[in-house]
């Protein structure tokens, strides 16, 4: 579209991916699909709503209570009083002077979950993290919701750089589609969730390599409960959640009973298998892992286990694992067993074959890209060394100075005083958030930088009014995407919000500390200096990136940096010479039995994978929670980004949850129903979709803002008022939100009920 005097389009970059936007005045007007896009996201739409929604934050605003009481207790159902800007900031330095002063650094949490802006400057993790740094560090979260408990585990498994395997070494789309013949996806590879990427994903592809795939001839599996977690035409295998090591175990177990398993490939590039043998076949508690023992379990019939387990070892096969495996209880084991599986296939190293991490979680992971270094705002050391896994933040303000086990350390938590928080919301990614709540309270004061009234806002002290990232300069970029975009300010900031580069800026002036934090450079300042750094790294890699005013005036530029073949291929170094290419594992080998993790002593994650039953799922339950709930991504918006204004779409909220036909007959209840979800932890409202997934269990997505501290029922339908607040195990310490037990019920009158 030409611009006109009074109407301006341009082209910015997301998380979910670029797209036009239409400017009139000071007001974003309208959303189009990015051109190149093959399958663009509908998620844009909402924005105009979004950016200009009633529940921005308009000024800094302190809660009432805090301000002339201090008063810890009331968070989230007391009115703030709004400040100048210049007062509110006094306020917060002093108090965060009095904490470190009193108390230590080691007091101060810093919360950011890092996905509040594809933009490489205005990283909002960056900048609180490096502002933190300046006046004298903070407690430090590890890990991630998505992946820490993978990220735990598989370093002891595959090594060190198993990080780094998974997004520069793993076989892009094209390999799969001109190599694989049996595609085996545990949890799926769902189009939904590949929407998004961290820093970004331009061309939305998955979709359209499943459809290339299916015209190959090739076999795409699905593995688990919702039919819905792969593209269509994908065959399905139903598997009840929280079973995928049990089934495979079972095709372990056909492997070695039938002498399908490459014990070559064993015997050079694994460590411990005649250790782990002796579990498998029954030798160890009498109970082989036959396909009769786990269909049983995971309600997969034998002979499909059989037939699945033969054509594995017959063809070139790649198993895909979802990040949604290792996000329940005893998550470290599929992640686990799915290396093992793979290993006895012998086919790791492989083009198309072996085993592969988060297909489909994010639209990055499947490109075959260079990766350029750079253009990373500089966080700085952190004096204080103390740092929780991340899904542990309840725990940690319930429970400080208790000693927790976390991947072979045993510490105790820190006593937090203050929580600065920026970018991310807690209160849409941890789990029981009723819980959370009451443990929110405990803190003697909680800063927040946030564009809206968000469930983590309201339960804050001190809230200070950030700009989106339509409001401010800033570059597009990320490993994950081979396009590079300047995204300009496109309309003036809404309310009085400010950068948060500029309001650390503003605490860093009052405690002393404003050179440390700024080097005396303003915004744009940091964007030349860092884009310079990325251009010149970028010619070290023989890859030619315009100057930043050239860059301007074009928008974006797509890069020449995809590249396929064997050195995509996860471990085809090590798989080709494992003695001069050795994992960085104690072995350099894969570990099938690690002696590291044996001699932590964990009974909820031994030497080996084995199969350890949830304390929540179908096998345990009962009349009063008798279905097993999943909570996937939601498919209208990242996380809880934008979730203002979807509420605000007649019929979207509450959430929609979706049942099977016989749950839903059992209980009168038909599609578009108003429920009650619930278990002993909590209750949200839901709006019932029939649909044929597994009996027994329900999906709720996530995303809907938590409710209001009053609400015996959260009114939004909120799937984390229901989840378990548990680690994964003492090894992973991640997120168990899978592992949950629900009843449902159809709320009388709901015909009458307006949302």
């Amino acid at each position: 579209m030409t611009d006109t005097p009074d109407r301006q389009t341009r082209v910015t970059s997301s998380h979910w991916g670029a797209f036009e936007v239409d400017v009139a005045g000071d007001r974003i007007v309208a959303t189009r699909p990015f051109a190149a896009d093959p399958h663009p996201s509908a998620i844009p739409d909402i924005l105009p709503a979004a950016v200009h929604h009633r529940s921005r934050v308009a000024r800094p605003s302190i809660r009432r209570g805090w301000l002339e009481r201090r008063e810890r207790g009331g968070r989230g159902d007391e009115d703030f009083v709004e400040l100048p800007w210049d007062e509110a900031l006094d306020i917060a330095a002093a108090e965060i002077d009095r904490v470190r002063k009193t108390h230590g650094n080691e007091a101060i949490f810093g919360g950011s979950y890092g996905w509040g802006s594809a933009g490489r400057f205005h990283h909002a993790q960056s900048q609180v993290h490096r502002f933190l740094n300046c006046i004298g560090g903070y407690v430090a979260s590890v890990g991630s919701y998505s992946t820490g408990c993978a990220q735990a585990i598989m370093p002891h498994v595959f090594g060190e750089d198993f990080l780094k395997f998974l997004y520069e070494h793993q076989d892009g789309w094209q390999t799969i589609h001109d190599h694989t013949e049996t595609l085996v996806m545990f949890g799926g590879v769902n189009p939904k969730n590949s929407q998004v990427s961290m820093g970004g994903v331009t061309e939305h592809e998955t979709a359209g390599w499943f459809a290339r795939f299916a015209a190959r001839g090739m076999r795409c599996i699905n593995i688990g409960p919702q039919r819905t977690d792969a593209p269509e035409g994908c065959e399905w295998i139903p598997l009840r959640p929280g079973s995928d090591t049990a089934l495979m175990l079972a095709l372990a177990h056909v492997l070695e009973s039938e002498g399908l398993a490459d014990r070559d490939f064993l015997a050079r590039c694994t460590t411990g298998f005649d250790r782990f043998r002796p579990y498998l076949m029954g030798e160890v508690d009498g109970q082989p892992k036959s396909p009769e023992w786990a269909g049983a379990l995971c309600g997969v019939d034998s002979e499909t286990i059989r037939n699945l387990a033969r054509r594995m070892a017959a063809t070139r096969t790649l198993i895909t694992v979802a990040w949604s495996l290792q996000r329940a209880e005893h998550g470290e084991q599929p992640y686990w067993m799915s290396a093992v599986l793979a290993a006895m296939l012998g086919q790791i190293g492989l083009p198309g074959g072996g085993v592969g991490y988060g297909y489909g979680a994010i639209g990055g992971i499947g490109k075959s890209l260079v990766g350029l270094r750079g253009m990373t705002f500089p966080q700085g050391r952190n004096p204080v060394g103390k740092v929780i896994p991340v899904a542990r933040i309840g725990d940690m303000l319930r429970h400080p100075g208790q000693p927790y086990d976390f991947n072979g350390r045993r510490e105790p938590y820190p006593d937090i005083r203050l929580i600065y928080w920026a970018g991310g919301n807690p209160f849409h990614h941890h789990q029981d958030l009723n819980a959370l709540h009451k443990a929110w309270q405990r803190p003697e004061t909680i800063i927040v930088n946030e564009p809206w009234w968000t469930a983590t806002a309201k339960r804050a002290d001190i809230v200070f009014p950030a700009t989106t990232p339509y409001e401010r300069e800033d570059i597009g970029r990320t490993n994950l995407d081979d396009y590079l975009f300047h995204m300009p300010q496109l309309i003036p900031p809404v309310g009085e919000a400010r950068d948060d580069y500029v309001i650390f800026a503003d605490l860093a002036e009052r405690l002393g500390v404003a050179q440390d934090f700024t080097e005396g450079r303003s915004a744009s300042d940091w964007i030349a200096l860092l884009y310079a750094e990325y251009r010149a790294l970028a010619a070290e890699q023989g890859v030619e990136v315009p100057d930043l005013e050239t860059l301007k005036v074009q928008n974006w530029v797509h890069l020449p940096i995809r590249t396929e073949g064997p050195n995509r291929t996860l471990l085809a170094p090590f798989r080709d010479d494992p003695e001069h290419a050795p994992l960085r594992t104690p072995s350099g080998r894969i570990e099938i039995f690690s002696e590291t993790i044996d001699g932590f002593g964990y009974d909820d994650c031994p030497g080996h994978p084995v199969w350890l039953p949830p304390s929540e799922w179908l096998g345990t339950a009962t009349s009063a929670a008798p279905l097993h709930l999943v909570s996937p991504q939601p498919g209208d918006k990242l996380h809880s980004q934008l979730e203002s204004a979807l509420a605000d779409v007649e019929g979207a909220r509450p959430e929609t949850l979706v049942i099977h036909p016989d749950d839903a007959r059992a209980r009168n209840i038909r599609s578009g129903d108003l429920l009650r979800v619930f278990n002993a932890r909590g209750a949200c409202r839901a709006r019932a979709q029939v649909s044929k997934d597994s009996p027994g269990v329900v999906a709720l997505p996530t995303g809907a803002w938590f409710g209001e501290p009053g609400d015996n029922i959260d009114p939004h339908g909120n799937p984390n008022v229901l989840t378990r607040d548990a680690g994964t195990s003492r090894l992973g310490q991640g997120c168990s939100a899978h592992t949950a037990l629900v009843e449902v019920a159809r709320l009388e009158g709901s015909s009458q009920l307006s949302y």
